[in-house]
């Protein structure tokens, strides 16, 4: 059976037609995406032609895009051709985003623009240009779009559910699933024999029965061979075909080279000059094959073209009708023909300063310190419009054209470096070994293994640890070089890093520190506080602590460098100074588009809310964090999230979804054998116990933090686990086996003044002490100054008052209990409010249970844009901050209120509170 419209006539493909034209159609009330993923030939490109005449008869805005393979190198080319016909709107944008995404087209000059705030001004134009009628937006071929082009699509692909705009992608088996990888597929299969017979009988109905049950069987169903392969039967009499005996691409491309053998010289001619070159423009194919021919060259020479169906053409382009024409073409000429073709278009494409040294690469056969000079001016630029990807490329082929090894292994080095920045795993490998092959002094094998070590936070090079990568710095900074101590100091951060993820041996946190007190940096600069954070957070935990202080006394301090503070702060265990450099980082990270940078702050805002209960700030936080973690490829901190969030989920008294989330980090946790992950995993498991009252299994998953032989074990953060383990131990009867820890603690207490351990040893002291002295203790506890860390406090007033009833001194316990359950009612620590209300009533006091705001039924993000709205800002604004189009933020607005119970923005404010980090 056939489907179709004007001009388009499908065999076999109503389900698929089916589905494209009802999400076409759902368009003016909410938006989506879907790759279309298939074989070449079976039919994507003509579905997409289809869902674009459906589109047209609704009235859609449609835009649409060709990703072709020598426009890859082309920064936000395939992004500029989707939007041309709408960028004259872009005067609309914020000036941020107006800004990025002009200087990304290279029609203004800025700062190099973050990829993601660009990302967000497409996200907004597009919303703006729908707005009236809808969108579709078409990408065929995706899998050749340019990187950056590419990585823009998918993120606005993936913020359509509220947008009156639907996104169509066709992408082609066998290549990287970068694009499609979140978003829904259709998958194209070959059509039926009922199917595939009747587009033969249509497309060639005199063929003869021999010949037409061979052509079946030859194309197994692939539409674009039962078009194809007929042709090719009738040009060649004698024996139109081989036995199948090899791939169904390649003989379809042989079939079109074969087409293209007949043709005169100069059709031949243009035709190459117009498969190697990075754009369509007709003047530029027919110019550039004039010089390659030798003799005029006329538009008229691509009429047999034309009439052999290879080519579509108007007056300004020309387009192959499927990109096996292209790959023909190119693979069928001989190399010093390809070479000729692309020195030609460098000659015709002056004044554009990319596209032609590229073709001047294309057109080397060896060495060329000038176009390899060119492309490193090209890398810089290609940064300086944010397209780090091609930067990378740039880089990589002006090594491989640079004659000198050594220059050649710098620019091979530093084009690894910025694959690092991306976490683009799969360059950096094979640009390292490229390195390698030219020979490295011992300045750029210290820049390789600090490369090496530094990816993927330290943890995907198994093979250099710590104590050696210590070594090197040393030996780095004894050379006295230029750039020696930042390399060091690189070398010693890896180095941190890996010590505090994996828990190495504490010689080689030793070591790190030992270097890096060698080096000529101040007691608070940033890069030094976090080396002895992460390489020795109980031993330095006090350096750390004094130096934070005088860089918080500093004015003017950048968002990247409170960011790292903050993450120093985390790990000591100083959580207000943790808090006040990620909340001041966090408004910048955002208005910068740093999302990579913005999900470490908000991974730290999240584990540091959740030691201090603080689900208002710490849910959002957490989740945003694990969302933004996938978006750009930082598993580890995927997993810090959701470990986090599985922490206040047990808090807040959700025993499945603690569990749900605890098991996900902790699939990511040991698969990367991370310990932090494990460890926080593990004080959720022992939280969630607790809130059930279950304190011996509480006290076993707890326990498991402490042992060195348990992959859950970390010296650092079991400092600040202490008041639960000692919460299990004395309501299950470990009380002796926990003092063994606690004077453990109590030692590494004597070597830092982290405000989390000496909180957690203040409540130890007074839990596990005897009756004659645990009242003093309990008292002195009490009396810290702790009134910023509300949780532990009123967990304190909790166990005070529980030991005052045990004492028989009911009336004396309620003040405690009372100040506890309110405390715990205001943060939503529902379990423990229960708690201390059950005590109340023990003690001869009703306590009223406090009233459900409905804010518990709000999803993380939910409630993030609540909280956003409730500080005022408009839905444009929250749009802007969370990266999202303000529509869907309309749209969770509209199912919020209902939720809550409330009719206006006024009313916010009093059921979901502030959100901290704005």
């Amino acid at each position: 059976m056939a489907v179709g419209g004007p001009d388009v006539t499908l065999f076999g493909r109503e389900r698929e037609s089916q589905r494209l034209a009802e999400l076409v159609a759902s368009a003016r009330h909410g938006g989506g995406a879907l790759v279309v993923r298939g074989e070449a030939g079976i039919g994507k490109s003509a579905l997409l032609r289809q869902a674009g005449l459906v589109a047209a008869g609704h009235g859609l805005l449609v835009l649409s895009v060709t990703g072709t393979e020598a426009e890859a190198r082309l920064p936000f080319a395939g992004l500029h051709q989707l939007l041309r016909p709408i960028l004259g709107r872009a005067d609309e944008l914020p000036g941020p985003q107006r800004d990025a995404v002009l200087t990304a087209f290279g029609v203004a000059r800025g700062t190099a623009p973050d990829l993601f705030l660009v990302a967000l001004a497409v996200l907004n134009l597009l919303a703006e240009a729908a707005a009236e009628s809808g969108a579709l937006l078409v990408v065929e071929d995706a899998h050749w779009l340019d990187p950056p082009s590419a990585d823009v699509l998918a993120f606005v692909a993936r913020r359509l559910g509220s947008d009156p705009i639907v996104l169509l992608a066709a992408m082609r088996d066998g290549y990287a699933d970068g694009f499609g990888a979140a978003l829904d597929q259709l998958r194209v299969e070959r059509l039926d024999d009922a199917s595939a017979a009747a587009l033969l009988d249509a497309r060639a109905p005199e063929l003869p029965g021999g010949l037409r049950r061979r052509l079946l069987d030859e194309s197994a169903g692939n539409p674009l061979a039962l078009v194809e392969l007929p042709i090719a039967a009738r040009r060649f009499e004698d024996d139109p075909l081989e036995p199948a005996q090899r791939p169904l691409t390649a003989r379809l491309e042989e079939a079109f080279a074969a087409r293209v053998s007949g043709l005169p010289d100069n059709t031949q001619t243009l035709l190459l000059v117009a498969a190697v070159n990075d754009g369509d423009t007709l003047a530029e194919a027919v110019d550039a094959a004039a010089v390659v021919a030798g003799t005029a060259v006329t538009v008229d020479d691509l009429t047999p073209a034309a009439a052999a169906h290879l080519v579509d053409l108007d007056r300004l382009s020309i387009r192959f009708r499927h990109p096996l024409m292209r790959s023909a073409i190119r693979q069928r000429a001989p190399l010093a023909q390809r070479l000729a073709a692309h020195a030609a278009l460098a000659g015709v494409v002056r004044g554009q300063a990319d596209r032609q040294v590229w073709h001047r690469a294309g057109a080397s056969h060896g060495p060329d310190d000038d176009v390899a000079d060119e492309l490193e001016r090209a890398a810089r630029h290609a940064q300086g419009r944010g397209a780090m990807v091609i930067a990378v490329a740039a880089l990589q082929r002006s090594g491989q054209l640079t004659v000198d090894p050594a220059r050649s292994a710098a620019r091979l080095l530093q084009a690894a470096e910025l694959a690092v920045e991306l976490g683009r795993h799969d360059v950096v490998g094979g640009l390292l070994q490229e390195a390698e092959a030219r020979g490295l002094s011992f300045g750029q094998q210290a820049q390789r293994l600090w490369i090496a070590a530094s990816f993927g936070d330290g943890l995907r090079d198994q093979k250099t640890g710590p104590l050696a990568l210590a070594e090197v710095a040393a030996r780095v900074a004894g050379t006295g070089d230029p750039g020696s101590d930042r390399l060091a100091m690189r070398l010693l951060n890896s180095a941190a890093l890996r010590s505090f993820w994996s828990e190495a041996d504490p010689e080689a946190g030793r070591r790190v520190v030992a270097v890096t007190e060698s080096l000529p940096a101040g007691a608070d600069d940033p890069d030094r506080l976090a080396i002895l954070a992460f390489a020795a957070p109980v031993e330095r935990g006090s350096a750390v602590i004094e130096g934070l202080r005088g860089v918080s006394a500093r004015a003017g301090a950048d968002a990247q460098t409170l960011r790292l503070l903050g993450s120093a702060a985390v790990i000591i265990g100083d959580f207000d100074q943790a808090e006040a450099c990620c909340t001041a980082s966090i408004p910048d990270l955002r208005a910068q588009g740093r999302l990579g940078s913005l999900t470490r702050a908000l991974a730290a805002l999240a584990w540091c809310a959740a030691h201090q209960a603080d689900l208002r700030a710490g849910v959002p936080a957490a989740e945003e964090s694990a969302r933004l973690a996938l978006e750009t490829s930082q598993p580890l901190f995927f997993g810090i999230a959701r470990a986090s969030a599985a922490v206040l989920a047990a808090l807040g008294g959700h025993p499945e979804r603690t569990a749900s989330l605890a098991a996900e980090a902790e699939q990511r946790g040991v698969a990367a054998s991370v310990r932090p992950v494990l460890a926080t995993v593990q004080l959720a498991r022992g939280l969630s116990a607790l809130a059930d009252g279950r304190h011996a299994d509480a006290y076993g998953e707890l326990r498991r933090m402490h042992d060195p032989g348990d992959p859950s074990f970390h010296a650092g953060l079991r400092c600040f686990a202490l008041t639960d383990l000692v919460e299990a131990a004395a309501h299950s009867g470990h009380r002796d086996e926990v003092a063994e820890i606690v004077s453990e603690l109590e030692v590494a207490g004597r070597q830092t003044s982290s405000p989390a351990l000496h909180a957690g040893l203040r409540y130890a002291r007074a839990v596990l002490a005897d009756d004659a002295g645990a009242e003093a203790l309990f008292r002195a506890a009490l009396g810290a100054e702790t009134s910023r860390w509300p949780f532990s406090r009123a967990r304190t007033q909790l166990a005070y008052g529980q030991w005052l009833r045990r004492q028989r001194r009911p009336v004396e316990s309620r003040a405690p209990l009372r100040a506890a359950c309110n405390t715990f009612d205001a943060l939503g620590i529902v379990p423990w409010a229960d708690r201390a209300r059950q005590e109340l009533r023990a003690a001869g006091e009703t306590s009223r249970v406090r009233p459900a705001t409905g804010r518990e039924e709000l999803t993380p993000q939910e409630l993030q844009i609540a909280q956003l709205a409730a500080k005022g800002l408009t839905n444009r604004e929250i749009g802007q901050a969370l990266y999202l189009s303000h529509r869907t933020v309309s749209t969770h607005l509209h199912n919020i209120f209902p939720k809550l119970g409330i009719t206006a923005r006024a009313q916010l404010h009093a059921i979901v509170g502030d959100l901290k980090g704005w």
